[in-house]
This record gives structure tokens, sequence and C-alpha cells, in this order.
């Protein structure tokens, strides 16, 4: 039933062979772990520096704390020639420079993204905005949650100047990628106002 191989060059060679299997499987899987270690560090870095950037975009944002517009009376008409917005730190955020910010306005006639200009003259802003500092040390970073800057656009510049009733959505995106969404609404009523909340 069993053939026994009791000639001695036989064995010899049965137990080489088996030898040659065992360190081909050895080297293999030894290879097979160098790739999946090498895998789980690249993957586990990947993983992380994804991880900070989706926390970036989701923690570092800005607050609009509030928005007004200035009333310009001209042949008889009422408009809003400046839309201000009021913006500090959200809760968590780290600093945030404005001046690397842009915001996507998409008014009653035209839709375009600003981004930030250096001239102090606000009357020169097109497709630009302006900050101020209203508290803290710095014109254009939050560095603190109780810093206050104020974002300074010009209507004017951008397409037309907003009348009564119109309506302005406004994006602001930082430098981490995080986006802040605020509505200006133009009130129905802007006689004998200099200035309305938006």
């Amino acid at each position: 039933m069993f053939e026994f191989i009791t000639d001695e060059d036989e064995r010899g060679q049965v137990g080489i062979g088996t030898l040659i299997v065992f360190i081909a499987m050895v080297l293999v899987a030894a290879i097979a772990a160098g790739v999946l270690i090498n895998t789980a560090g690249f993957l586990q870095s990947k993983g992380s520096a994804t991880g900070e950037e989706a926390s970036a975009q989701v923690s570092n944002r800005i607050n609009i704390v509030s928005a007004y517009g200035n009333v310009k009376t001209a042949s008889g008409t009422d408009t809003v020639d400046y839309a201000n917005l009021t913006v500090r730190q959200a809760a968590g955020a780290d600093n945030i420079n404005l001046s690397k910010s842009t915001i996507q306005w998409i008014g009653p006639d035209k839709a375009t993204t600003l981004t930030h200009a250096n001239a102090a003259d606000t009357t020169t802003l097109g497709e630009e905005f302006n900050t101020t500092l209203i508290k803290g040390n710095n014109d254009n970073v939050l560095v603190q949650q109780s810093d206050r800057i104020k974002v300074i656009m010009y209507a004017g510049g951008i397409s037309s100047k907003l009348g009564a009733g119109d309506e302005v959505q406004l994006t602001v995106t930082t430098q981490y990628g995080s986006k802040t969404t605020y509505w200006a609404n133009v009130p129905e009523s802007l006689k004998d106002k200099n200035a309305v909340t938006l």
C-alpha cells in the first residue's frame, strides 16, 4: 500500500526538493510582507494628511458678525454703493489671512470672484475687496476670536449699484478652503437713509 524509499540517494533528492520549495515560499512571503508594510505606511501618511486638510476646511472658517450698506442718492435714485461685512474667526479656527481669501459675488446682474486689493483707496475697487481693522493687531489677519475686520466691496465697481430689494449671495473662501455663505438683502425702501442693514 505505501511505498518506502530505501535507497539513500533518492531520499536525499526528495529532502533537497522540499527545502528549495520551502525557501521559495519564505522568499515570496517576505517580499509580500515588505510590499504590504510599504503600502500601509504610504496609506497612513496619506490618510493623515487628508484628515488634517479636511479638518482645516471644516474648522478654519470665518463668522460674519454683521453686514451693512452705504446708501447714495444720485439723480433722485437711492442705491447701495458699498457692501460691508464685519467678520471674525469661527470657534477653534487657526489664523485666517483675508488677503489670501476670495469672495464669490452672485448679484442681481453679475457673478464673479473677488480678490483682495492692496489699494487703500476704496473708490478704485473693481472686482476686488478691501479690509479695514476694527479690533485687533493686523488689517488682514484674524488671530483671536475677539478680532474684528471690516470687508469692503464696491458694488458699483463689480457690476452696478444695488437697488431696493436686490439680493447678493456672498461666499467667503479662506486660504484653507473653508466656505462661509451670506445672503445680503437690500431693504425694499432706501428713502432718507444713509446706511442699511444687509
